[in-house]
């Protein structure tokens, strides 16, 4: 039946997407460019904001163009990004300062040890949820405001604006008129004090960032503006923005707390509803905002990996031991659960519950037999375990035990590690219909300011499993698999 379409784009860590959705959820038109990694020195990740833009436009027209005079019938465009992932541009010509510094990047780790020692991690804690560390933004700001000659002094007159990619495409998108992000990108600077929704002074006082730099905060599903009619033939309301994470959460439908989700792209950031109120971790874990809408927020406790997939994309394109991705689930399958071979994907330092950002990876357990299927295999299996990682800090934290895992992400499509996954975590696993959560969660918060769906309900109603996984390992099987992993990631610790 003809009804209302929505565009998300999605702008993730290794391609640029744009979908189009109907209201039954379901995808109508697709367009995908890879981007391109930069690696300037060890540890080090950027990406060319250019290349975002024009490769934006490209995926929006090419989809467009695919709905012929469907496209008609968009109604509205959301917005999912990289979350960390930070730019610095000029207001007057709109041309960044630098490259976009990556959320994987750890050039500011001794600036995190530094303010760490200085006594700033309980204040930042308290006030953001978060961790000092490099994967967030605010020491990546400082960064180039102190590399660029005079950008200090622009900065604090208001001559220069930042923002995660999101910011950075909207204010592109709307020919420079709108400066903007939601709460959920906000929430991962560093210097967004969660609890009273605001820029915090104080945050920003210690990370040196000019308040004059920063975008106005909304609720994740708000009318942002509209696109310049020129772009795209015609004016899009703007009207959904979120970081990939939580944009999953919302594509995923966990809208009660006790619901969780586990996204398994380049990394794997495992987010659990704990509902209005905001929960501490003393496990290390963070503290967010999951959604804020109509004023009202919504909080998750998160678990984030750094390398989930890309481990994969490591054995592919690093060490060319597979030709393709699919390729893991039958070399796993081809060898024995006690195959003894287990790799700790530490290649640019831990996540959760560990922030470790100097740890690296480690491969051990090998033998003069060992294969490419080995490694494909431990490869798989180390996700799961970082993820088992999350949920027992999670568990010690207090949080509600979630009935099930919903998965999505590409790893997820491989029914060998879902069943490995459930065995592990000793949890269902279920996997949606619809793949595409990341870009559907952005589609459903445009699609709910422009009313194509009522309310969560008609959101949620949307939502159905397309495969479900039950754990069926024994459990000393287990039990001595999951201490195989702990021995492995304390040698890569110290």
């Amino acid at each position: 039946m003809a009804g209302p379409l929505v565009l998300a784009i999605d702008q993730g860590t290794t391609s640029t997407r744009a979908i189009v959705f109907d209201a039954q959820a379901r995808v109508v038109a697709l367009a995908r460019r890879e981007l391109r990694q930069h690696y300037p020195a060890p540890a080090w990740v950027e990406h060319e904001p250019e290349d975002i833009w024009r490769d934006t436009l490209a995926v929006v027209r090419e989809c467009m163009e695919r709905c012929g005079p469907e496209g008609a019938r968009i109604a509205a465009l959301g917005i999912t990004n990289q979350r960390e992932t930070t730019v610095i541009w000029d207001r007057a010509t709109g041309q960044p300062l630098h490259r976009a510094i990556v959320w994987q990047d750890r050039r500011t780790a001794e600036s995190c040890a530094a303010l760490e020692a200085g006594g700033a991690a309980e204040t930042v804690r308290n006030k953001t949820g978060l961790l000092l560390d490099p994967y967030f933004s605010a020491t990546k700001l400082a960064w180039v405001l102190d590399r660029i000659p005079g950008a200090r002094a622009r900065a604090a007159c208001g001559e220069l604006a930042c923002g995660t990619i999101d910011a950075f495409l909207l204010w592109r998108l709307t020919g420079g008129r709108v400066h903007a992000t939601d709460v959920t990108n906000a929430a991962r600077t560093l210097l967004y004090d969660i609890h009273r929704q605001c820029w915090d002074e104080e945050l920003l006082a210690i990370f040196n960032v000019p308040r004059a730099l920063l975008p106005e905060v909304h609720d994740s599903s708000a009318l942002f503006g509209t696109t310049v009619p020129a772009l795209f033939g015609r004016p899009l309301p703007i009207a959904g923005i979120a970081g990939d994470q939580h944009a999953a959460l919302i594509g995923q439908a966990c809208f009660a707390p006790g619901m969780a989700k586990s996204t398994y792209g380049t990394g794997c950031f495992l987010l659990l509803n704990t509902g209005e109120a905001p929960v501490a971790s003393a496990n290390r874990m963070l503290t967010t905002p999951a959604y804020r809408l109509g004023g009202r927020m919504t909080y998750a406790m998160e678990g984030s990996i750094f390398v989930a997939g890309a481990a994969i994309k490591w054995l592919r394109n690093g060490l060319e031991v597979i030709g393709d991705a699919a390729d893991t689930a039958a070399l796993a399958a081809s060898l024995p659960a006690d195959h003894g071979v287990y790799l700790v994907p530490a290649f640019v330092g831990l996540g959760a519950p560990h922030w470790n950002p100097r740890a690296r990876g480690l491969l051990c357990g090998l033998t003069l037999d060992a294969t490419a299927a080995h490694l494909a295999r431990a490869a798989l299996e180390s996700i799961a375990y970082q993820t088992l990682d999350l949920t027992t800090a999670m568990a010690r934290d207090g949080a509600q035990r979630a009935a099930a895992i919903r998965v999505d992400g590409g790893v997820a499509a491989n029914d060998w590690f879902c069943q490995f996954l459930a065995d592990i975590l000793d949890a269902r696993v279920e996997r949606p219909g619809q793949l595409e959560t990341t870009a559907l969660g952005a589609a459903f918060l445009a699609g709910l300011a422009t009313s194509v769906w009522r309310d969560l309900d008609a959101v949620a109603a949307t939502w159905s499993a397309a495969a479900a996984f039950t754990p069926a390992m024994d459990p000393a099987l287990r039990a001595a698999l999951i201490g195989g992993w702990q021995q492995a990631l304390q040698r890569c610790l110290f």
